[in-house]
């Protein structure tokens, strides 16, 4: 079994979420570390441990970014991290995997698949090892206790479904 280090600086997490009903508005984490294991002659041990420093987030707009940090939602100063760990994972396709796990997001654990392409492992010119794997998820984001909205005639201000979109450059670890 290998262990896989996420590389922070070819790394994020990004998500979009319906504004006002008619567009998508759309957002990442930076900040992101974690580990992978994963042994190829046995797909199905692929693992994934992340974790996600919340204050990191970014949409551009610095005061959607404050009020998405708030307790209208990610609540940063409470709850820090939002964190993925993986309990199973089933090779479903040539190197498509369904990873499943323990999502945690402003302090509410639930249980969410994504569906994830791994790729590599390479070398790079610089003589590390790397994978790759890009995944997704749809969340209900008041599952997660953040229900902050405003009604506005025919529906509401921000949707209750986000897309969760990890892209992920692990190297090989030398522990």
């Amino acid at each position: 079994m290998a262990t896989w280090r996420v590389d922070p600086d070819h790394s994020v997490t990004a998500f979009s979420v319906r504004h006002m009903m008619i567009a998508y508005v759309h957002g990442q984490f930076n900040k992101l570390s974690g580990s992978i294991e994963y042994d190829s002659n046995n797909p199905a041990s692929l693992s994934m441990d992340l974790a996600i420093e919340a204050s990191g987030i970014f949409t551009g707009i610095a005061k959607r970014d404050e009020h998405l940090k708030s307790s209208d939602f990610l609540d940063v100063e409470k709850v820090p991290s939002i964190t993925f760990k993986s309990v199973s994972s089933e090779k479903i396709g040539f190197s498509i995997f369904r990873i499943s796990g323990d999502l945690s997001i402003h302090g509410v654990t639930r249980t969410v698949s994504l569906e994830a392409a791994l790729q590599g492992p390479v070398e790079s010119p610089f003589g590390e090892t790397s994978i790759g794997i890009t995944g997704s998820a749809g969340v209900d984001r008041e599952d997660f206790g953040m229900t902050w909205n405003q009604p506005m005639e025919g529906g509401i201000f921000v949707g209750k479904d986000v897309m969760i979109t990890v892209n992920i450059e692990a190297d090989l670890s030398d522990d």
